[in-house]
Parts: structure tokens; C-alpha cells; sequence
């Protein structure tokens, strides 16, 4: 059922890629490795997989400096990157996403619960598409966003929304389960606009959700949010 879809998993350690790689072929996903960063560049570039698991910590070149590189390649554009890290490496997760990854697995990891990650993540990539310049509506749930004339429809019930908030929203259902950093947000959606204080996120969010999305926006502690 899986066969047509590409993992690619990239680890030095051959007990984790052994591992991740006997649960996942036996989902009937087709699967390629690689034990450095260098590597996988190479084999992804070759095979433009679907999903990347991607280690931190590596020699050569590490899960952050690659992950950096794949984002450059327009071939990958469409590829979900996730990183393994220990739970206790949040500096890792957060550098992580900073680089562009889509989500991070903590490692140690049971079967279940790898198979089911990666299956969720999987479903993110078919299920939403990022905006081209010309795309101008986004549908996700009950949830339309009509960008070119800027509204929002959440079960028939039309919103208007002020600009920042509107933006807001947008970039966080442009990609469900995608975590965005606070800094990309700022990006983003402010860009080099001036924001007073440094609440001004968590404001608009806690009126996001109060308005139209409930607790569908969730917070990733230290990092920033996703719409989930």
C-alpha cells in the first residue's frame, strides 16, 4: 500500500537505522539510507524522496548543516524533513526547525509510535500543499481563507479578520502540523515591520484562537506553534 512512497533515513548509529528501517519497509514504505549528512545529500538529490528522517548529531556533516542544503534543492521542494533528537536536546529541535525541518522525532522511540509519526507526517505532505503566488485560497478542515479578499469562512460563517491576524493564520494552515518558529513568524508576517514588546505572537494567537481556530493552534514550548 506504501510501496510507491520514499524514506529516506539518515543516522551514524547502524542499530537506528536497522531499526526505523525494519518498521518502516514493513509498512511497505520504500526505503533508502545514509550514515552522514554528505550522504544523504547525494542519495536524496538521486532519489527525491518523500520524507527525510534526519539526525542531529553526525560526523562529516551534521542533521542541521544538511538539512540547510536539502532546503536549497528545488527537487526537495516538496520533501517533509523531521529530525531525530534526545529529549533532552532542545537546542537541537529548535536549530532544527530554525533550518527549515518540518517537525523532530525524540529519540529513544517505540515502533508504534515511529510508524505512527511517520504516518501522520506523510498525510501533512498529501493533505496541503504550500502557496504558489498565484494560489489564493487555502482549505483546511471547515476552515476557508480567501487571500485575495481577505476572509476567512469557518462552517459557512464569514470573518474578517484584522491584517496581521489574517496573516497569521494563513501561514500556519499554509502547512498543518508544521511547527513555526516565533522568528519565522516574525518574518513572515511582520517582516520589518516594528512590534512592540515581545507578546505580540501570543496576543494575536490567544485572538486566533478565541475567534475561529480553538485549541487547533497549539503551542510547542520554547520553539513557537503549529495549527494541528
Amino acid at each position: 500500500m506504501n510501496e510507491n512512497i520514499k524514506i529516506l533515513l539518515v543516522d551514524d548509529e547502524p542499530d537506528i537505522i536497522d531499526f526505523m528501517e525494519y518498521n518502516l519497509v514493513k509498512e511497505g514504505y520504500e526505503v533508502f539510507t545514509a550514515n552522514n549528512g554528505k550522504e544523504a545529500l547525494k542519495i536524496a538529490d538521486e532519489v527525491v524522496p518523500d520524507l527525510i528522517v534526519l539526525d542531529v548529531m553526525m560526523p562529516k556533516m551534521d542533521g542541521i548543516e544538511a538539512c540547510d542544503e536539502l532546503k536549497k534543492n528545488i527537487k526537495l521542494q516538496h520533501t517533509i524533513i523531521t529530525f531525530l533528537s534526545a529529549r533532552s536536546e532542545d537546542y537541537s529541535q529548535i536549530a532544527g526547525l530554525e533550518a527549515g525541518a518540518d517537525d523532530y522525532i525524540s529519540k529513544p522511540v517505540k515502533p508504534k509510535v515511529l510508524v505512527s509519526k511517520i504516518k501522520a507526517l506523510l498525510r501533512r505532505k498529501s493533505s496541503s500543499k504550500l502557496l504558489s503566488e498565484n494560489e489564493t485560497i487555502i482549505k483546511v478542515d471547515d476552515i476557508v481563507i480567501d487571500r485575495s479578499e481577505y476572509l476567512i469562512k469557518k462552517a459557512e460563517v464569514s470573518y474578517s479578520l484584522p491584517k496581521k491576524e489574517f496573516e497569521l493564520l494563513a501561514l500556519l494552515l499554509s502547512k498543518p502540523g508544521k511547527v513555526f518558529t516565533r522568528e519565522a513568524i516574525m518574518d513572515e508576517v511582520w517582516g520589518n515591520d516594528v512590534v512592540v514588546g515581545d507578546r505580540t505572537i501570543d496576543v494575536h494567537i490567544r485572538k486566533l484562537r478565541e475567534k475561529i481556530t480553538g485549541d487547533k493552534i497549539q503551542t510547542v514550548k520554547g520553539v513557537g506553534y503549529k495549527y494541528q
